[in-house]
C-alpha cells in the first residue's frame, strides 16, 4: 500500500498502561452486580481481565448477563456504567503510565507528518484522562479521540467494527488507507472486520503476564485476527509501519 494516510491507535494497554488499573476499579462493581442479581460467582482482577480484556464496561455487563444467566434493565446498566466510569477515571488520572517507548514514537510520527487518532472501545472521559496523565493528549485533539462507548449512538464495544468505520468516515479516509495498533483480541477483531491493516502489539503482555502469554497473543493476533505485523516493543514501530506500507 502507499503511505498510510492515518495512524489509528487503541488506548488501553497500547498507548497507556491502563487496562489493569481500570479492571482493578471495576472488579468490585462487577461482584456487586453478581451479588445483587443473586449469582454466586465472584471475580478477581485476573479472572475479569482473562474474560473481558478489550471490552468496555457496558459490553462487559452484556457478557456477564449472558454468561451467568441474569437480566438487567437498560437503566440499571446505565447506572452501573456511570459509576464505573467515575471510579476508573479517578484511578487513571492518578496512576496511569505510558506503555514503554510510546512517547518517543508519537513524537517521531508527528515529526514525520503522520496524522494520528485514538480509536478506543472505552468511554471518552476515561480515555482522555489516560492521555492527559501520561502527557500525550497534545497529539490527539478532542475531535480525534473516538470512543465506542461515547461517540456512537447507540453505544457499542469492540469487537464490533462500528467505531473504526465511524472514525474513518469522520476523518475522511478509507479504512484500507489507515493502519491501526491493537493489543487485545476484541480490538484486533474489530480492526479486521473493518478491513484496516493491523499491527498487533504484544509487548504489554510481556510486561504484565510474562513471555509465554506474550507469544500466545502474538500467535492469536496473527492467526485469528489477521495482524500483518507483530510488535513486541514500541521501538519496533517504524519498521512495522514500513512493512505495512510495503504490502
Amino acid at each position: 500500500m502507499p503511505r498510510v494516510k492515518y495512524v489509528l491507535l487503541d488506548c488501553d494497554n497500547t498507548l497507556c498502561l491502563s487496562e489493569r488499573l481500570a479492571f482493578e476499579a471495576c472488579t468490585d462493581l462487577t461482584n456487586e452486580v453478581l451479588e445483587k442479581w443473586g449469582r454466586p460467582e465472584r471475580y478477581t482482577v485476573e479472572q475479569l481481565l482473562e474474560d473481558f480484556v478489550g471490552h468496555n464496561f457496558r459490553g462487559m455487563l452484556v457478557g456477564l448477563q449472558k454468561k451467568h444467566g441474569f437480566t438487567m434493565k437498560p437503566e440499571e446498566v446505565d447506572a452501573y456504567v456511570d459509576r464505573e466510569l467515575g471510579a476508573v477515571t479517578a484511578k487513571l488520572s492518578e496512576k496511569c503510565q505510558p506503555c514503554p517507548g510510546v512517547l518517543e514514537q508519537l513524537a517521531a510520527l508527528k515529526e514525520a507528518g503522520y496524522p494520528m487518532s485514538v480509536v478506543s472501545t472505552s468511554a471518552k472521559p476515561r480515555v482522555v484522562a489516560s492521555l492527559k496523565k501520561v502527557g500525550i493528549d497534545h497529539y490527539f485533539p478532542d475531535e480525534h479521540v473516538y470512543s465506542a462507548a461515547t461517540s456512537l449512538n447507540p453505544p457499542s464495544s469492540k469487537p464490533d467494527p462500528a467505531i473504526y468505520n465511524y472514525a474513518c468516515k469522520q476523518l475522511g479516509v478509507k479504512n484500507e488507507e489507515c493502519v491501526t495498533v491493537e493489543d487485545s483480541k476484541s480490538g484486533a477483531t474489530a480492526a479486521m472486520r473493518a478491513g484496516i491493516p493491523l499491527i498487533g502489539y504484544v509487548g504489554v503482555y510481556g510486561i504484565e503476564d510474562g513471555k509465554e502469554k506474550m507469544e500466545e497473543m502474538a500467535k492469536l493476533l496473527t492467526e485469528q485476527c489477521n495482524a500483518k505485523v507483530i510488535m513486541y516493543d514500541w521501538k519496533e514501530f517504524p519498521e512495522c509501519l514500513k512493512k505495512i506500507e510495503a504490502l
